[in-house]
Parts: structure tokens; C-alpha cells; sequence
């Protein structure tokens, strides 16, 4: 792997950094489009970062804005561990940035266990994530609150890996390949697309689970309710926020 540094904007929900970044770092920057999103890269030293912008100031500042964090060491699944979360904060009027979190195996030669019941986690499935996706072997139980518009918690999350993915508009758009955590601590579908890359679905976004996933659009009146979510992915970023921090699209 090339350790060469390169100059490269990173993306937040609040905003952006400019940041010399290695090839791997870029990789877990890349979600998929063309930009580079800061969430799963996590915590950059302040010396690596050139510029930042602010949506909130709409200006850009020299140097590397404040880096707030703290080390939860909570866990989060068996054998995974929340070992850092932070935020980068803007100098001028402390609005955020971006956010991360990292996780941590234990045991690095054992697999990912049962996570915990999401109620202890987050009281609402939201999208994915600042998008670092933490994986759930398929052999895992994953508890959800179940709701007339998600799929039914009580069979094994292996019993729809594989299965077909369908868009609301009836089109093909790839295969279930594992469902994960995010960043957020958040439950998502992770899917093998049309195209081979992989792409992930935020569990509120599954209509209905039968011989095919079908996918359907947030309702308005819920978009509404949850300031800062996206329009076009659903995503919940933080209120306020301009762009939003999964897809890029404008708030």
C-alpha cells in the first residue's frame, strides 16, 4: 500500500477539511461517489490539515479546526468495543464538522458476537454512516423494533442475505451481503450493487422483506419531523447542517 500523502477535501455534515491523507486513508474515505467523506477516517492530526470550512460561517479558515474526543471503551457488540468517538468543531462559531466514531475488536483473531438490543444503542434505526460500517457475521440476531414499514426482527438476519434488493420503483438494485453497525451505531444493509462495489442501506428504508427486499422513500411528514435529514438518502445529520454528510447533496 502506497504510504504517499496527498492533499485531499474531506467531507463533513457541517462542512470540510483539507488534509494530506494516505491511500489507505482514501479508501476508507470512499463511499462509493466521487467525494471523500471524513466520518470514517476518524481522528487526523492537526498537522496534516491545511484548511477547513464551516457551512455554518460559509467561509473557509487556515489550519486544522478543534478536535474534541473521547474514549467511551463501551461495547457495543461481543468482541467489538467503541473505542473512540469525537468531533471536529469549527474555531470561530463551534458548530460541527464532522463526526466519528472507531471500533475496536478485542480479540482481533475471534469474530464479531451478538450486538446489543438496538433499544440500548439508539432509540430510532437511522442510516448509516458517518459511514464507517462495522459488519455482523450472518449467524447473528439482531433486535429491532418492529414497526409496520421494517421487516420483522424475529428470524435470523442469514435468512435475507442473498436475497434480491428492489428499489420503490421496482428496479433491481443489487443483493443483500451482510447488515452491519455504522458509525452511528446505527443498523444498515449492506449490499453487493449491480456494479459489483458495495453500498449500504439504512434499515428504516426496508419496506418489505419476502422472497425480494423492497426499498421505499422516508415519508415527508417523517423527513419533516427529523430535522437535518436528507432528502435524497435519508440520512440524519446533525440540524442545521447544510450538506448532507453521506451523499453530499444540499439540505
Amino acid at each position: 500500500m502506497n504510504a504517499e500523502l496527498r492533499l485531499k477535501k474531506l467531507r463533513g455534515s457541517g462542512g470540510y477539511v483539507m488534509a494530506n491523507v494516505t491511500d489507505e486513508q482514501q479508501m476508507k474515505g470512499n463511499l462509493g461517489g466521487p467525494d471523500l467523506f471524513l466520518a470514517p477516517i476518524g481522528r487526523i492530526e492537526n498537522e496534516k490539515i491545511s484548511k477547513h470550512f464551516c457551512n455554518t460561517c460559509e467561509k473557509e479558515f487556515e489550519g486544522a479546526p478543534k478536535i474534541e474526543f473521547e474514549n467511551p471503551n463501551e461495547e457495543v457488540a461481543e468482541n467489538l468495543i467503541l473505542a473512540e468517538r469525537g468531533q471536529y468543531i469549527c474555531n470561530t462559531c463551534n458548530s460541527t464538522i464532522a463526526e466519528y466514531r472507531e471500533f475496536k475488536k478485542q480479540d482481533e483473531a475471534d469474530e464479531i458476537g451478538h450486538a446489543k438490543p438496538l433499544e440500548t444503542v439508539q432509540q430510532t434505526i437511522q442510516p448509516h454512516v458517518e459511514t464507517q460500517v462495522t459488519q455482523i457475521p450472518p449467524s447473528v440476531q439482531v433486535s429491532t423494533k418492529q414497526t409496520t414499514t421494517q421487516p420483522s426482527s424475529t428470524g435470523s438476519v442469514s435468512s435475507i442475505v442473498g436475497l434480491l434488493v428492489y428499489d420503490e420503483n421496482a428496479k433491481k438494485i443489487g443483493s443483500a451481503k451482510q447488515v452491519g453497525i455504522d458509525s452511528n451505531q446505527s443498523v444498515v444493509l449492506i449490499i453487493t450493487k449491480n456494479d459489483g462495489d458495495e453500498g449500504s442501506i439504512p434499515w428504516n428504508s426496508i419496506r418489505k422483506v419476502g422472497d425480494i427486499i423492497l426499498l421505499g422513500s422516508p415519508d415527508v411528514a417523517t423527513q419533516a419531523s427529523q430535522p437535518g435529514k436528507c432528502p435524497s438518502c435519508g440520512f440524519s445529520n446533525k440540524e442545521g447542517s447544510k450538506f448532507c454528510e453521506e451523499c453530499g447533496t444540499k439540505i
